[in-house]
């Protein structure tokens, strides 16, 4: 066996993790309700494993430096890269999203929903690269930063929405709207926990400019107005607002954080990671609901 044949496994282990295995729901779940919309199965293929690693690849490859002092990188939380595999990952992206997108596109001029689909895609393509890669770098823009993320796991059931071109009630902003504000919450409260390594390595997020305890306060009215944002749905829609509780329950310890302290969410963080199953699959099912009752 030559080295370039050993090196394989650990090449596609390392591709594996950077995808976020356990992140992959997020944004499959979404989509995967759109789908009874009439958006096809090929999307949710695309939004449960090749996005994914777009998404946390690039991440991880423009990333590496300060990944090397966080001590949460290496485990579900995020993959440790090796520079050895950093082209091979970027590669991967291409490679896996390119003849996906090729199809998206096709599927939506076949839906006779082009160019509003197309539009939702490029926006959510260009959310995830702006994020990360150099030049752009939104995750270094403090708010922009929980903007662009929510972007990511928001537009694919805005993308399955526009394929299936459903008529924009109220009631369905509504729901977006309550899913961006989730976005916007979560990516708030994930910025606590490195408030000190962000600082020390010169990397700004929101946290780092309103503070630890600002930020949880923030994210904890997000979660609730999101919850609000649902009543005004059509049903079952009023019924999903019940997932924000345990979203804003799982902020409220840290209610008084200090920044000195902000590393301790990490806990919440990690319970945030598992509560997202449990939502996601209730959201789905309201989702899939309103779609055989409109």
């Amino acid at each position: 066996m030559n080295a370039t044949t050993a090196s394989r496994p650990s090449t596609l282990r390392a591709l594996f993790v950077s995808s976020r295995p356990i992140s992959w729901v997020n944004t499959a779940y979404p989509f995967g309700a759109a789908y009874l919309l009439g958006s096809g199965v090929g999307g949710v293929v695309y939004f449960l494993v090749p996005y994914n690693l777009a998404m946390y690849g690039i991440n991880d490859v423009f990333d590496y430096e300060s990944d090397l002092r966080n001590p949460r990188k290496g485990g579900v939380e995020g993959a440790l890269l090796d520079k050895s595999v950093h082209r091979t990952t970027l590669w991967a992206v291409v490679v896996t999203n390119v003849p996906f997108l090729v199809a998206l596109v096709v599927l939506g001029a076949l839906s006779g929903n082009g160019p509003w689909s197309w539009l939702v895609l490029a926006i959510s393509v260009f959310a995830v690269i702006a994020y990360s890669a150099p030049g752009l770098r939104f995750k270094e823009k403090p708010f922009l930063d929980s903007l662009t993320s929510s972007t990511h796991f928001v537009s694919p059931a805005v993308y399955g929405l526009a394929l299936a071109g459903p008529v924009w009630t109220g009631q369905l902003v509504a729901v977006c709207v309550a899913f961006f504000l989730w976005g916007v919450a979560s990516h708030a409260f994930g910025a606590v926990q490195d408030v000190l390594a962000d600082r020390a390595g010169g990397i700004g997020s929101v946290a780092t400019v309103i503070g630890a305890r600002a930020t949880v306060r923030l994210a904890f009215v997000a979660y609730l107005v999101a919850g609000v944002a649902l009543l005004f749905s059509d049903f079952p829609g009023p019924i999903a607002a019940i997932v924000v509780v345990p979203y804003a329950l799982n902020v409220l310890p840290w209610w008084n954080v200090t920044d000195a302290g902000a590393e301790s969410a990490n806990a919440g963080w990690k319970r945030f990671l598992w509560i997202n199953y449990l939502a996601g699959f209730i959201v789905t099912m309201a989702l899939i609901a309103y779609a055989f009752t409109h």
